[in-house]
């Protein structure tokens, strides 16, 4: 989950069904998109160049490790690399690697993560040592990592190219009940999505009647909580939608069709303003399309169901 902290966010409200308007668009693209690359590692190489643009990895390979996705968090990756390919244009291929990433090779290659019950840090860590091998990420070496949230997403740029480590825990059972299974499908869908677009988290501190964004999240105190627990759950799915809305497919598409080098460019504002019909028309008719259900979600209504 990344974050970026935000001095003021704008509140936006819409019937249901109805779109939002272009100047809610363009705001939101603005603070989800429109940011600054920042390091929190100490003691990380600062003078490789960084260049953000989710375009990069459309045609990269995803390659999962750890434990094989179950049932349902196989259904949420098919619709997502279908997704992929609609929207970008270039296939999505997955392959399944065992425990070790040194299995993914050294193509352009997203590393998934799969995982239940406790964090696998261990494995964590060297996942990270390897990529910093491959594409001379300049981490220090030697240092440890662990898990900061049950779901995890970063992107390291190296001076031998870039690699994405996507880390997800999923349900240790084959079959859990609706509070688990919208919560899993939540949390790597985020990954999934923020991975391929590099949005940001929007911070979003009033409560209005609906999302317009997975990226828009409201702050809630789950410090406290074992993530394992119904409480933690139930409080992350209050907190932003379970899927992507159709903003979120609008910037999917805004991102593989935009000219820009990198979509922190303000050309890349411009070219949403100038194209929004055209984008607005593309991600209409993505949503509706059913090889997506899994992943999106079609009124990012406020939180979850009420029911769960």
């Amino acid at each position: 989950m990344r974050t970026i902290v935000l001095a003021c966010v704008l509140v936006l409200t819409m019937g249901a069904g109805a779109l939002a308007d272009k100047a809610a668009y363009l705001d939101l693209a603005r603070k989800g998109w429109n940011y600054q690359l920042r390091t929190t590692m100490v003691g990380r190489d600062l003078t490789i160049p960084v260049q953000i643009n989710g375009r990069d990895l459309s045609g990269a390979a995803l390659c999962l490790v750890g434990e094989r996705p179950n049932p349902a968090s196989q259904e949420v990756i098919d619709a997502f690399r279908a997704l992929a390919h609609e929207v970008y244009g270039k296939p999505l291929t997955q392959r399944y690697a065992g425990r070790d990433a040194r299995g993914c090779g050294t193509g352009r290659t997203v590393l998934l993560r799969l995982y239940s019950g406790h964090p696998p840090n261990a494995a964590l860590s060297a996942d990270l040592t390897w990529m910093n091998e491959v594409y001379a990420l300049g981490l220090p070496v030697g240092r440890d990592y662990a898990a900061t949230s049950p779901a995890m997403a970063q992107t390291f740029f190296g001076h031998r190219g870039q690699g994405t480590h996507i880390m997800v825990q999923q349900a240790a059972l084959p079959s859990v009940g609706a509070l688990e299974t919208a919560y899993f499908r939540s949390i790597l869908i985020e990954e999934l999505f923020q991975s391929f677009t590099f949005g940001m988290d929007i911070l979003r501190f009033e409560r209005g009647p609906g999302f317009f964004s997975k990226l828009q999240e409201t702050p809630m105190r789950m410090d406290r909580l074992p993530w394992t627990s119904r409480a933690f759950m139930r409080a992350l799915l209050q907190s932003h939608p379970g899927a992507l809305c159709q903003f979120d497919i609008f910037m999917m598409h805004a991102v593989a069709r935009s000219p820009a080098k990198q979509t922190v460019e303000p050309v890349f504002l411009e070219f949403i303003e100038a194209e929004y019909d055209q984008l607005a028309a593309l991600a209409g008719a993505t949503m509706a399309d059913p090889r997506f259900a899994a992943v999106v979600d079609r009124e990012c209504r406020q939180g979850s169901d009420s029911r769960i």
